[in-house]
């Protein structure tokens, strides 16, 4: 399976990270001595399943390193086209292509093996979105001080993961939802508007477990859609914080010291 590194975001002057990146990528912060994205590459190239990797955002200049074929696409300016973008350079890559791995460059705690995993069980079903969440109890048994958000459900309280999958033929489909689904990731009304007010209701209720949702949500958005529970925090412990970079930071640091 390929993978597409999403590592094109620069935080602007009112978000928490800029004080530390100054109008540069998020993925180049430093982290123990290599930038936070090569920790992601560094992964990739330990899996076992991994071909081809394209890396959105970053040109070839930042110095990045990787065993395993490694290609940049320059900044497409937002992330719906620069998902597609990442899908139109595998497929150019390998015609061939089908599902790929779509992973944001600030997880850098993960690893080959949850990679594998992952990997392995995309391949169990055929669906088009493979989305990962994490459950609450695994999150903060893993990360006790990263204060996440978490989706209230029936069976469970989950937050989403930044390693996900999708099939490559989504990224011949409609523009204007793949707009409308980043226009809509933090306005409750416009997610309703996308998802139906009473799949929203019923999360407002916590009334919905995480199977009726997915198949809600999928049939409201026209694709098979699978949500894949995490058992590896790591997959959803993503930077957007200096206290998560500093947990993160301290983390990676003790692995280093292990010689992992």
């Amino acid at each position: 399976m390929d993978a597409i590194v999403i590592a094109g975001g620069v935080p602007a002057p009112d978000e928490p990270l800029y004080p530390l990146t100054q109008g540069k990528p998020k993925a180049l912060l430093d982290l123990e001595g290599k930038p936070m994205v090569q920790w992601v590459l560094d992964a990739l190239n330990e899996s076992r399943l991994v071909n081809h990797i394209v890396v959105i955002g970053l040109e070839p200049v930042n110095n990045l390193t990787s065993k395993k074929p490694l290609v940049f696409v320059p900044d497409q300016g937002s992330m719906v086209e620069n998902l597609k973008g990442g899908i139109r350079k595998v497929r150019e890559i390998n015609p061939r292509a089908g599902k790929m791995l779509a992973v944001s460059s600030d997880i850098p705690g993960i690893t080959g093996e949850m990679v594998d995993w992952l990997v392995e069980m995309v391949n169990q079903t055929d669906d088009d979105v493979y989305y990962c969440v994490i459950p609450r109890e695994v999150m903060e048994q893993r990360y006790p001080n990263s204060r996440r958000s978490y989706t209230h459900l029936k069976d469970m309280e989950v937050c989403g993961g930044d390693m996900n999958a999708i099939d490559a033929r989504l990224g011949d489909g409609n523009t204007d939802l793949w707009e409308k689904l980043t226009d809509a990731r933090k306005n409750v009304v416009k997610q309703a508007a996308l998802i139906g007010f009473s799949t929203l209701f019923l999360l407002l209720l916590r009334q919905a477990t995480i199977t009726s949702t997915v198949r809600r949500v999928s049939r409201k958005l026209g694709v098979k859609g699978r949500a894949i529970i995490s058992p590896y925090a790591e997959i959803g412990m993503d930077i957007d914080k200096p206290h998560q970079l500093e947990l993160v930071r301290l983390d990676l640091a003790a692995r280093v010291a292990m010689g992992k």
